[in-house]
């Protein structure tokens, strides 16, 4: 059954009064946004009774993923779960299981049991993943295989998934002069198929049966950018804006065929062409939800990138990016921990603030003037009650408060709003 069959029917009008309540806005607003395909629900048939709903796109509070999952070197369930955890307390919209080593179907199974929010995966990495532990490597994959992957992360049960069907070989070979080449996992493992294979992208062929596998299962596709750039010398090139004009046709027929889809964007980007690659993406794009990697706005501060994606994020939001995939001060390092992954879900949180702030959501500048109010009035239950993350801040007071309830380490007695506080109190 079709997600637009119960929006028709009537079957989701609980779902959307909860999410137009949690967003501010009007419910028939909400419902045109996502018939024009400009909002999608991140919610499959299975889950979206049982999770709490979550829509990206125009109009709406700018979202933000978390990105967790095992890898060859690492393949703990209960370290992916304590990061699950890590992710929801700080916040998190949605999570991705990006998870290459164990037993991934397993780990997914884990994860989809205990996660409330929506859950998306990347079916080729299970298909590549299988086909290495059969020594055929990633090139022994069959184009079946792959769809079978897609199928059975959907009977599994995930929200949205990523596909990197607009990776054609024509454009995987446009990359071959980057500095950096193709830094995404799946569009480097298709890349290379095609290559062994000489034969063109299961996934952008048989697009039509990723569409029917998505429709039935009311799954959001989330349209993989296998050339975002991973450098910033190779932001803007024409392989990634030929692949993105590829995404853009994909988008219309995945419109056509009654299935939800968002677009993925970059990657390193210069601080001076976030604004234009957020406007080029969306207008190609024909305003599908823009789900974007940082963008990372420098390549030398590996350590803190959770700090050079929040900059990019921010300006990002508010230039159109509609949800924000966090990036970890792991990232190009080695596999996040729970502390990575808490960090990266509020710097991107920060992130996406901003730009709500830029957009001038109503809710989002509230939020703001209440903690003015609280400050101004050096209420501090109540700031660390409004904060994106009140522990950090709530054990540094403790740990260097300065005794009084109406002054801080900081200034102490000198405090500017105490003073002027005391000053109108007297007048």
């Amino acid at each position: 059954m079709a997600f637009f069959d119960d929006l028709q029917n009537g079957r989701l009008d609980e779902t959307l009064a909860t999410l137009a309540r949690n967003e501010s806005v009007d419910v028939n607003e909400l419902v045109e946004g996502i018939r024009r395909g400009h909002i999608a629900v991140l919610a499959s048939r299975a889950r979206r009774n049982h999770i709490r709903p979550s829509a990206v796109g125009e109009g709406l509070r700018v979202k933000v993923n978390a990105n967790i999952g095992t890898s060859e070197a690492a393949s703990s369930i209960e370290q992916e779960l304590a990061k699950l955890d890590a992710a929801l307390s700080a916040g998190t919209d949605a999570v991705m299981d990006l998870s290459t080593g164990g037993d991934l179907r397993e780990v997914r199974f884990r994860i989809l049991e205990r996660c409330d929010v929506p859950l998306g995966t990347v079916p080729v990495y299970e298909a590549a993943v299988n086909s290495m532990r059969r020594d055929a490597g990633v090139t022994g994959m069959s184009a079946n295989e792959m769809l079978a992957a897609v199928r059975t992360h959907a009977e599994d049960g995930v929200d949205f998934m990523t596909v990197h069907a607009g990776l054609t070989r024509e454009q995987a070979a446009a990359a071959s002069s980057r500095a950096a080449g193709i830094v995404s996992r799946g569009g480097a493992f298709l890349a290379c198929w095609m290559e062994a294979n000489d034969a063109e992208n299961p996934y952008y062929e048989r697009f039509d049966e990723v569409l029917d596998i998505c429709r039935r299962h009311d799954v959001v596709l989330s349209l993989g950018d296998s050339l975002r750039p991973g450098c910033i010398a190779d932001a803007g090139d024409e392989a990634q804006l030929g692949e993105l004009r590829i995404l853009g046709d994909l988008v219309l027929r995945a419109r056509a065929a009654g299935v939800q889809v968002i677009v993925e964007g970059p990657g390193h980007v210069p601080i001076s062409e976030i604004v234009e690659q957020m406007r080029i993406a969306k207008e190609l794009c024909h305003r599908a939800p823009l789900y974007v990697l940082g963008p990372i706005v420098t390549d030398v501060a590996p350590g803190y990138d959770h700090v050079t994606s929040a900059i990019g994020g921010a300006l990002a939001a508010s230039a159109g990016a509609d949800f924000l995939c966090y990036v970890t001060r792991a990232e190009h390092v080695c596999l996040p921990d729970a502390d990575d992954v808490h960090e990266g879900v509020v710097c991107a949180r920060i992130a996406a603030h901003a730009g709500d702030i830029a957009r001038n959501l109503p809710a989002a500048r509230e939020w703001d003037a209440q903690m003015t109010s609280a400050r101004k009035n050096l209420d501090w239950k109540r700031q660390f009650a409004i904060a994106i993350d009140r522990q950090r801040p709530e054990t540094m007071r403790q740990m260097r408060g300065g005794g009084s309830d109406k002054q801080c380490s900081m200034c102490g007695s000198l405090c500017a709003m105490r003073l002027v506080n005391e000053l109108e109190a007297s007048a």
